[in-house]
């Protein structure tokens, strides 16, 4: 088994950089017309990889009804020769270690975090053992900093009204860069006024789906709604017969249960769904969320009825797990690196090898990596997938009568 390959790219623009590899016209030697060496200007990815010494990525939520926080990734640059310093006007990158320059991040060729760079941290120390730390955040950092004009909406699904806030001119988000799903309920004509936050309007209005909203590992503002339809064909296993890990955490209690559902649409009515036989055991204990942009007031009681079969009782959940990748083929590591929020596994474990397996199917909700040059790991979080829709004729998500069956 080999540690993975990691590969970090930052976006410089260094046309006005005289030592630059860039093309140059009238120049004798970089300005030979079909050359291979001197490039045209403008922002170019260029191959850090070689400096490196850590890389630190979180991305995700820790658990169901909590909103996405911005991804963030730090990557420690060996700066013994002052590439990364500002004032170093000799560095190839002078004029370019400046906030919101662009990265990315790769493991074996794949990409497993986009952003941009908000702080340059140099450390030196009398030895010379110098370091320069790249602080990065995902584009909801962007999104989470813009506000919208006011305006009213029309009645919609889901991600056609995060389409539309999208494409509005004082957002003007690219279209290339959108992983959005249909969704499920129409939204409704509620106003929206002036400066409101554009991330924290379409976090209200997948949380009304429901459903959620993040930032794909590839750049792209992603929704992900109630209907996702997992196939077991995709599934990456853990555990007996899948990818071994090194531990695993399992919570059982009462972080997410409730019995008494209470939800209310703006400018609309309200439902209440209550499971008397789980607040006889546990006592009564409250979920509430206010102001959902739906349409009819009709659909608040489905939403309303299915947190109460969901939630009303304690889980059994696995809440994570930890992999070392040097430990892992590279087939495996490909696996864990394709992994994206919302995806499906299987985790298969018997504790302390005792008594009979315990196998469950699980969505991702958290992703974090170190790699430095002791640690090469994973930590994944996960949600039960009891609400997983139906899929005919798949071999796990097609089956009736179990808890992956949602309404």
């Amino acid at each position: 088994m080999t540690a993975p390959t990691p590969k970090v790219e930052v976006g410089f623009d260094l046309s006005d950089n005289p030592i630059a590899p860039l093309f140059k016209l009238d120049d004798a030697e970089q300005g030979r017309l079909d050359n291979t060496a001197y490039r045209l200007g403008g922002t170019i990815f260029y191959d850090l990889t070689s400096f490196v010494r850590n890389i630190d990525i979180s991305r995700g939520r820790t658990q169901a009804f909590s909103t996405f926080p911005v991804a963030q990734a730090q990557v420690d640059f060996n700066n013994h020769t002052r590439t990364f310093d500002p004032l170093y006007v000799d560095s190839p990158y002078f004029g370019q270690i400046i906030p919101r320059r662009e990265i990315r991040i790769y493991f074996n060729d794949i990409i497993v975090f986009t952003g941009f760079i908000e702080d340059w941290d140099l450390g030196y120390t009398p030895d010379g053992d110098s370091l320069a730390s790249a602080k990065a955040f995902d584009a909801s950092y962007i999104l989470n900093t813009q506000v919208l004009d006011g305006f009213t909406p029309t009645e919609q699904l889901a991600g056609a009204r995060i389409n539309a806030v999208l494409d509005r001119p004082e957002i003007a988000w690219p279209s290339a860069l959108r992983d959005i799903d249909t969704g499920g309920v129409l939204m409704g004509t509620q106003v929206v006024e002036d400066d409101t936050n554009a991330y924290g309007y379409m976090q209200n209005i997948a949380q009304s789906d429901p459903g959620y909203v993040f930032m794909t590992k590839d750049g792209k503002v992603g929704f992900r709604d109630r209907r996702k339809a997992p196939t077991s064909d995709s599934i990456v296993s853990f555990g007996a017969g899948g990818i071994a890990f090194e531990s695993v955490q399992v919570v059982y209690g009462s972080e997410l249960l409730y019995n008494s559902i209470h939800l209310t649409r703006k400018g609309g009515g309200a439902a209440l769904a209550v499971d008397n036989a789980s607040v006889s055991s546990y006592g009564r204990r409250d979920l509430t969320i206010d102001n959902m942009h739906l349409a009819n007031d009709a659909d608040l009681t489905p939403i309303a009825l299915s947190y109460a079969s969901l939630y009303s009782q304690p889980e059994y959940r696995f809440e994570g797990l930890q992999l070392s990748l040097a430990k892992l083929s590279p087939e495996e590591q490909d696996q864990i690196f394709g992994l994206e929020i919302g995806d499906i596994c299987e985790v298969t474990f018997t504790p302390n090898g005792i008594g009979d397996p315990i196998d469950r199917y699980v969505e991702v909700i958290r992703i974090a990596r170190r790699v430095d040059t002791e640690f090469n790991t994973v930590d994944l979080g996960f949600q039960e997938t009891r609400y997983a829709p139906i899929v005919l004729d798949d071999t796990v998500f097609g089956k009736l009568d179990v808890g992956t069956l949602s309404w």
